[in-house]
């Protein structure tokens, strides 16, 4: 048996993946494990080389994975389902769409305390009366 396709990320940090919900997406990803599909946005020395391999796995009815490094160091990979490349000013960009499995999401919130105003002169609200 032959070792599945892969692209691997040699240097950088570790992909931030972005859950999306296009419903195109869910007709892809059957699996016995619950996953859903998030996107990356990798810069490649060669993107157009890079879709044609995985356009070639898949013609042949092979998976090509993302291999990366993860937050600790180490290695891991995700199920590429769909690729796309853009050529910019820095040099080419693969946006690629993966499986991750539920197991391996977890939910980072970015929140900006100064939007919010925590010095509310308007009356106290009594907790008591809510209950």
């Amino acid at each position: 048996m032959t070792e599945p396709e892969k692209i691997t990320i040699v240097e950088g940090p570790t992909p931030t993946f972005e859950l999306v919900s296009d419903p195109w997406l869910h007709s892809i990803i059957e699996s016995p494990l619950p996953s859903r599909v998030a996107m990356c946005r990798v810069r490649a020395f060669n993107g157009p080389a890079l879709v044609e391999r995985c356009y070639r796995a898949w013609h042949a009815g092979e998976p090509i994975y993302l291999e990366y490094r993860d937050e600790e160091g180490l290695t891991d990979q995700a199920s590429i389902i769909a690729v796309r490349w853009v050529e910019q000013q820095e040099g080419d960009t693969l946006f690629l769409w993966v499986r991750l499995e539920e197991s391996e999401i977890e939910i980072e919130f970015d929140i900006d305390l100064d939007d919010f105003d925590f010095d509310d002169d308007s009356e106290d609200t009594d907790l008591g009366s809510l209950f």
